[in-house]
């Protein structure tokens, strides 16, 4: 048994490299540092989907640094294992393909990611959703994203995504049915 500093050393590393990774980057707002963002998925995984696992919440806080940095899958391999990093590509779109076909491999590779993947972007819809309010045409365009990526996290649904996956889609729709 690994422990207690084995067991959390890496996800306190994640979000130092997360944070080097994501460096200078700012949300949407324009104001806003990007790492706010990992932060607060992390926060979404533990504190209101209840995940407690230290390789689900890592992959949380480094869901983005494939595909927003110039972070590649060997850092971290080498940095955080094979779980995470495996995760993490799986969590990473194909910036190479064309926005439709990028978005179908996404969807395709979440309906078949394991259960962790799955509740790392749930937390990611969740976080993107209540952060899109102050922009009308962000918010219109994150919702129809989230009701995508709800119905392809939907196949093959894993116990422990399925509070998680409900909850997001009672935001969604709470949020399509007062227009916010």
């Amino acid at each position: 048994m690994a422990s207690i500093a084995d067991r959390y050393r890496p996800l306190l590393e994640a979000f130092s490299f997360a944070a080097r990774a994501h460096q200078g980057q700012l949300r949407q707002d324009g104001k806003t540092p990007y790492v706010s963002h990992v932060l607060r998925v992390c926060f979404v995984l533990r504190h209101v989907f209840g995940v407690d696992d230290a390789g689900a919440l890592t992959a949380a806080a480094l869901h983005d640094t494939l595909e927003d940095t110039t972070t590649d899958f060997d850092d971290l391999q080498e940095k955080f294992g094979a779980d995470v990093a495996s995760w993490v590509a799986a969590l990473s779109k194909d910036k190479r393909l064309p926005d439709d076909e990028r978005e179908a491999a996404y969807a395709a590779t979440l309906a078949k990611a394991p259960w962790q993947v799955k509740v790392c972007k749930l937390a990611d819809i969740f976080d993107n959703l209540l952060d899109a309010l102050p922009d009308p045409q962000r918010r219109a365009r994150t919702r129809q994203r989230a009701r995508y990526y709800l119905n392809a996290l939907k196949t093959n649904l894993p116990e422990q995504a399925r509070r998680p996956w409900q909850l997001v889609s009672d935001l969604l729709t709470e949020m399509e049915a007062t227009g916010s």
